[in-house]
């Protein structure tokens, strides 16, 4: 297996052309440690992303963080929009991505706002749409 190994202050990064295993993705995390794809540009956003992911596996202890994760992304399957993009884990981590100051503010548990963020928003557009029928 040919990978490389890079440290980073917060989180151990791991290049491998193995991991994640599909190519739609450029990043995995598993508890903590990164493996990102040897031609994937490892930028301050996609660790800032990560770090996220990172804060909310601990809080959840990591096992209940991947259970959660499965469950909320078989669930979102059966919903019209992305379902991976649509689990409240990648919302909050793609909602502050780009705020590098976020993790040192971040309150606990702030994925659980995202759980019913969405509906509120699908909520919102059917009233819109039956108010102009």
């Amino acid at each position: 297996m040919q990978f490389e190994i890079i440290l980073n202050v917060e989180m151990k990064i791991v290049r491998s052309r193995y991991m994640p295993p599909l190519r739609r993705h450029v990043a995995i995390n598993f508890f903590g440690l990164l493996f990102v794809h040897p031609e994937v540009d490892i930028n301050r956003r996609l660790v800032n992303h990560e770090r996220i992911h990172t804060a909310q596996m601990r809080e959840l202890l990591y096992i209940p963080f991947y259970i959660i994760y499965l469950i909320e992304w078989t669930i979102r399957l059966a919903m019209k929009d992305n379902a991976y993009r649509s689990i409240s884990f990648e919302r909050e981590a793609y909602r502050h991505e780009s705020d590098f100051d976020y993790i040192d503010q971040r309150k606990h548990f702030a994925w659980v706002k995202y759980l019913r963020m969405k509906n509120k928003k699908t909520r919102k557009k059917r009233r819109k749409k039956n108010i102009k029928d």
